[in-house]
C-alpha cells in the first residue's frame, strides 16, 4: 500500500470521484429539491467551519453481508489542508504537496498535487460532491447509530460506477454515516464520531516532519 493517498481514500470513499462535466442524461428523473435544501446546508454549514476534527470508522462487508473488515482513524482538516491517521499510515496534506507515509516500511511518498486534476480530498465530501454527478431524494428520518437522523439516497448518473447507491444519514447538518452499495454486492459503511470544530491547528500538523520519523526513506516524486 505505497500510495495511501489514493488507497486510503478509496476504502472510505473511492465510490464518490465523479466528473466535473456530469449532467442529468434525459429520461433519468430530478432530484428530490427537499433533498436538495439539507445536502447545501450540510455544505454550507462544513464550508463555515474553520478545522475539523474527527474520528472515523469503515466497516466493509461482502455480498452475504459478512464483515470482513474495519479500520479506524483520525482526521484533522484546515481549508484545503488536511491529515489522516489509520492502522500503522498516516496522510498529509499542505493543500501543495502530500506525504504518505507507511509506518511497516518506515517510508515517506511525496507528490505534488495537480490543481488540474479532479482528484479526491475530504474537504470535497462534506460539499458539493452531489451537485453533479448523482440524482438523490429524500427518504426521511430514520434510526441510525441509536439516533434519529435524515436519510437521503443517492443514485449515480454515470452507470458505469461499480456502485448503484450511497445513503447518506445527516444530523443537525452533518453527514454522520455513509453506506455505499456495490454492485457486486459489497457495502462500506463510513462513520464519523467526536467531531470537533474550530481548534486551532497550526500549519505544520499538515507536513511530514522527517525529524520525528528516525531513519525514514523519503520518496520525492515532485
Amino acid at each position: 500500500m505505497k500510495n495511501l493517498s489514493h488507497k486510503l481514500i478509496a476504502l472510505l470513499v473511492f465510490l464518490f470521484t465523479f466528473s466535473v462535466n456530469a449532467q442529468v442524461p434525459k429520461g433519468m428523473g430530478k432530484s428530490d429539491v427537499e433533498a436538495k435544501k439539507i445536502l447545501d446546508a450540510v455544505s454550507q454549514k462544513f464550508k463555515s467551519y474553520k478545522t475539523v476534527q474527527a474520528n472515523f470508522n469503515l466497516k466493509i462487508e461482502n455480498a452475504a453481508g459478512k464483515v470482513i473488515g474495519t479500520k479506524k482513524g483520525a482526521l484533522s482538516m484546515k481549508a484545503t489542508k488536511y491529515r489522516i491517521s489509520v492502522s500503522g499510515q498516516e496522510i498529509f496534506s499542505d493543500g501543495s504537496n502530500t506525504w504518505t507515509y507507511e509506518k511497516a516500511s518506515n517510508e515517506v511518498t511525496i507528490n505534488k498535487i495537480d490543481p488540474s486534476a479532479n482528484s479526491i480530498t475530504p474537504q470535497k465530501l462534506f460539499t458539493n460532491f452531489y451537485d453533479k454527478d448523482f440524482l438523490y431524494k429524500l427518504n426521511g428520518k430514520v434510526k441510525e447509530g441509536g439516533k434519529t437522523m435524515q436519510e437521503i439516497e443517492l443514485t449515480p448518473i454515470d452507470k458505469s460506477k461499480t456502485f448503484f447507491k450511497v445513503l447518506l444519514y445527516i444530523d443537525q447538518n452533518n453527514i454522520m454515516t455513509t453506506k455505499i452499495f456495490e454492485k457486486a454486492g459489497g457495502k462500506y459503511t463510513y462513520s464519523i464520531s467526536g467531531m470537533k470544530t474550530g481548534a486551532v491547528l497550526a500549519d505544520n500538523v499538515f507536513i511530514f516532519d522527517a525529524k520525528k520519523y528516525p531513519g525514514v526513506e523519503v520518496v520525492d516524486l515532485r
